[in-house]
């Protein structure tokens, strides 16, 4: 819903932070964080590993993070059957783009600023493969070929060059009780 300006040039329904205490720097939040375990640190890599690819074979869906080249963030959600991610090469992926609402908002953000991340998720599993890297955005290649569906080629796929890629903890799964039909509110 549209929301209106008052004579004042505030918004009626803004927030006001008075008593909020905000995060002053890198060295508070880790005071706060505390030091990462090394094995967090040490499970990044810039290679598909045989365990990523078994989870990209088995992933039906994803989340593509982008922002523009104002620093506008953007995350869109991408699924087709499992495996749709098809790997090039060992720090290289490509996602078919399937029809949807045509906005195209990640692939603008792409063409301002290429940096991209993803985000796997496998139904039931408590898999989370993290990936971020360079993007790009192709209009044909041989590979596409063998990301048809239904005898359909893509149009358009993303290309994202590996930068880093790690198993992401599953806490956040567990927490939230998202495999766990009974933990969802009804509506």
């Amino acid at each position: 819903m549209p929301y209106t300006i008052d004579a004042t040039g505030d918004r009626p329904d803004a927030v006001t932070d008075e008593g909020w205490v905000e995060l002053g720097s890198r060295a508070e939040l880790r005071e706060l964080l505390g030091e990462p375990w090394p094995i967090v640190i040490d499970k990044v890599h810039d290679r598909l590993t045989d365990e990523d690819r078994d989870i990209l074979a088995r992933s039906p869906f994803c989340l593509l993070a982008t922002s523009d080249g104002e620093g506008n963030c953007d995350v869109s959600p991408r699924g087709d059957t499992a495996g749709f991610t098809h790997v090039l090469g060992p720090g290289t992926l490509a996602l078919p783009d399937r029809p949807g609402n045509r906005r195209g908002d990640s692939f603008h953000n792409i063409l301002d600023n290429p940096r991209a991340g993803l985000l796997y998720l496998i139904p039931g599993g408590k898999e989370v493969l993290r990936v971020n890297g360079r993007a790009r955005l192709l209009t044909d290649a041989p590979f596409f070929d063998a990301m048809s569906r239904d005898g359909r080629r893509p149009d358009l796929a993303l290309v994202l060059e590996i930068d880093e890629i790690y198993l992401h903890c599953p806490q956040s799964l567990n927490r939230s009780g998202l495999w766990k039909p009974r933990s969802w509110q009804s509506s």
